[in-house]
Parts: C-alpha cells; structure tokens; sequence
C-alpha cells in the first residue's frame, strides 16, 4: 500500500476518543517495550557483577555500553530492511517478537543464553523501535490536527512503560530472584 493510499484509508478508522483505534494499541506495545526495556536495563548490572557472570565492574560496564550502543544503532538498519523487504507492520510484529524471545531466554543461567537474550534484544529493538512510531504518524491523514495530539498520547506510553518498570522489576528482581525480574520485563 503506498503511502496516499494509507493516508485515505485512515480517514475511514474507527475512533476512540477522536484517535483512531489502533494508536491505543500501539501506545500498549510501545509501554510494554519501554517497560522490558528499561526494567531488563535496572537488573541488567547487578546481575552481570553480583548474579552468576559475576564480571568485575569495568567488564559489566563493557557489556552494558556495548550492549546501549547497539540499542541505539541497530534502528537504522531496522528501518532500513522494513522499508525496503519487510514492511513496517510486519517488523514492528517481528522486533516485538525477537524481544519477548530475548526476555525469555533471560530468565535462563546460562552465558551463553545471557548474551544470545542480549543479541535478539537488540536485534528485535531494531526492528521495533523505528517503525512504530512511522505507523503512529500513518494513521492520521497529513492534514489532520490531531496528529499531535496522537505522539503525545503515544509519548506518554513510552514514559509511563520507562517509569513504572525499573521500580517494579527492580523490587521483583531484588525481592524474589533475577529470573522473575527478567521475566517480568
């Protein structure tokens, strides 16, 4: 579908509260990235120093800044690939996907399942993270003055997914181990 057709098409969405419907959707998947995200990021050190790695502190600092850097790379070679192969529907579902892989594979004690968890977690932010917020933008026509409105609700997602998850998978993962820490983000 190219991009004209798209615009029309969402004149014609269903609406909640004047947004189309599909932004609520995406506002849920895009706190629930944040979420994993950042609750996944509060664990990640002490689990690294004080869990079974047990890295001396400037080796889970390489780890973590290595694994930042990425986060924050690999987005332009997702948007890449969804815009010319895959779609941005299609790689928003598969970052998603990636990631709840890389989550899972997390609550495992293992090095090697701890740096393929890291892997597919950047490798599924990667995908997500720059189409879902072009999908947000295409559901409203270009000339709509709610568009504004919709990244705001959207934004306020990602904050309340990044404020809400060091505090709870950080007491989860301190209270009742680091796998269901992990495995809540």
């Amino acid at each position: 579908m190219v991009p004209s057709q798209m615009t029309s098409a969402a004149a014609n969405q269903p609406t909640l509260f004047g947004h189309p419907t599909g932004l609520f959707q995406l506002f849920f998947a895009e706190m629930w990235e944040r979420f994993s995200y950042y609750g996944m990021r509060a664990l990640l050190l002490f689990y690294m120093i004080k869990g079974f790695l047990g890295l001396n502190d400037g080796e889970a600092y390489g780890v973590y800044g290595a694994y930042t850097a990425l986060v924050y790379m690999t987005p332009y070679f997702g948007g890449m690939l969804a815009d010319r192969l895959l779609g941005r529907r299609r790689a928003v579902v598969v970052g998603g996907l990636l990631m709840a892989a890389g989550h899972l594979l997390m609550t495992i004690e293992n090095r090697y399942a701890f740096f393929g968890a890291l892997a597919l977690l950047i490798a599924g932010n990667g995908f997500f993270k720059p189409n879902i917020s072009t999908i947000v933008g295409e559901l409203y026509p270009k000339t709509s003055d709610k568009k504004d409105a919709g990244f705001t609700i959207f934004y306020m997602g990602i904050n309340l997914g990044a404020a809400m998850s060091p505090i709870i998978c950080g007491y989860v993962g301190e209270t009742y181990g680091w796998h269901y820490g992990f495995g809540l983000a």
